[in-house]
């Protein structure tokens, strides 16, 4: 796994390749913007699991997790077994995709 600022980039190449959307920095936020919808946001974590064999669990979906390019670094970082990018929250390890 690359580090925080190659998975960054990976997730911002997801957005904008697999959506086709564009995020102006890695903060913004992706629900208040109105860049993600529900059904975007339901194909980001497809594409998340595509790119990144993270699984996604009824307990992970907090919009929290998912509100900005970083937060969601930080979020597959968690999921593959890294330390978090740069959040203040801690992260909780549930498990990797072989």
């Amino acid at each position: 796994m690359p580090d925080a600022n190659g998975l960054r980039e990976r997730i911002a190449n997801v957005i904008s390749g697999a959506l086709n959307l564009d995020v102006p920095s890695v903060d913004t936020d992706l629900f208040e913007t109105g860049v993600l919808d529900s059904l975007a946001f339901v194909e980001l974590l497809l594409q998340l699991e595509r790119e990144f064999g993270v699984k996604t669990s009824v307990e992970d979906l907090e919009v929290d997790n998912f509100s900005s390019i970083a937060r969601i670094a930080d979020f597959v970082s968690a999921r593959a077994g890294m330390a978090p990018a740069a959040s203040s929250q801690p992260a909780v390890v549930l498990g990797t995709e072989p």
